[in-house]
């Protein structure tokens, strides 16, 4: 075999090395390594339904609109609640005259010498006193509810978010404790990433994670906050009995599962747009060789709570 030949056989030997080489690696961290391009912004969605019923008079928010903890998003008609209060005022002031009226009475009565006054009457007053104290602490507590509903009828955000979906109009009916507008809140977004089975030997508590948004923009930073113990079995649900309801029929493709891994964001670029069920890549990187999950040895988390169950055992051992 001459020089030339053998060179020739060096490089295709070389080249399909390297070809493997490549393949293996590619199959490798397409099949084991811990990224998922399903992933899912979440935040938290806060259904708004009013406390009290009426029709609304005023919507001063808008759809898509920025509000801040304690802004009015609405008004419910307040001319009931009003005349509710002001009816609850006077009741309040009827049942305090009676009361005064009746501890007067009682008063006197107590004063009087047993000749005069038989011992029966003496109690009959004491015991009406009692009850228009009983009766004006009613009206009073009357009187709270009737402010309260009054108060209510402006509908409130409760945190700091983002109007969604909005479909709340001047003029609209809006009954007591039915959703009527739907609140994201800003200072809640997570994300989900559905990693195969095949990759969470890989992904632990407490590992750095980098997210990359299907729109584009800047990686976000976070960490691995938590992983879902279950997920529903398709092929096993409970039957009418409650017995496990087996499918006899398996596909000849099994694909791995999909579990759910809970994705805290640490550092959001300032401007950076997120959005509720869009989609993301989510990869989880190797701790630092100086910081080996740092995260995961704060207090509370999975990992701390492993580490401190394996270290009473120890001591309980020895």
């Amino acid at each position: 075999m001459s020089l030339q030949s053998l060179l020739r056989f060096m490089i295709t030997l070389l080249v399909f090395a390297i070809a493997i080489f490549l393949g293996y690696t590619l199959w490798n961290h397409y099949m084991y390594a811990p990224w998922t391009r399903d992933g899912r912004i979440r935040a938290k969605v806060i259904n708004i339904a009013p406390d009290v019923s009426g029709i609304v008079t005023d919507v001063l928010v808008g759809d898509n609109e920025n509000v801040r903890r304690g802004d009015v998003l609405f008004h419910i008609d307040q001319a009931r609640f009003r005349y509710a209060l002001d009816q609850a005022e006077a009741q309040v002031a009827l049942r305090k005259s009676e009361l005064d009226m009746r501890n007067q009475q009682a008063a006197r009565r107590a004063q009087l010498d047993g000749s005069v006054i038989s011992t029966e009457s003496r109690e009959d007053a004491g015991a009406q006193a009692r009850q228009a104290l009983a009766n004006y602490q009613a009206a009073l507590a009357a009187r709270d509810v009737a402010r309260l509903n009054l108060e209510r009828s402006e509908v409130r955000a409760p945190v700091d978010g983002y109007v969604t979906n909005l479909n709340l109009y001047t003029g609209d009916y809006a009954a007591a404790g039915v959703a009527r507008l739907a609140l994201i809140d800003s200072h809640s977004y997570w994300v989900y990433g559905y990693f195969e089975e095949t990759k969470l030997p890989h992904v632990h508590v407490g590992d750095r994670a980098e997210v990359r948004l299907l729109a584009g923009g800047a990686v976000i930073a976070g960490h691995v906050e938590s992983i879902a113990r279950g997920i529903s079995d398709r092929d096993n649900p409970a039957g009418s009995t409650l017995l496990a309801d087996v499918n006899p029929v398996f596909t000849w493709v099994r694909l791995a599962q999909r579990v759910p891994v809970r994705i805290h964001l640490d550092d959001v670029p300032h401007g950076q747009l997120l959005a509720a069920g869009t989609t993301c890549t989510v990869t989880v990187l190797p701790p630092r060789s100086a910081e080996p999950r740092a995260a995961a040895s704060q207090p509370g988390s999975d990992f701390a709570k492993r580490e401190r169950t394996v270290s009473l055992a120890r001591a309980t051992r020895y």
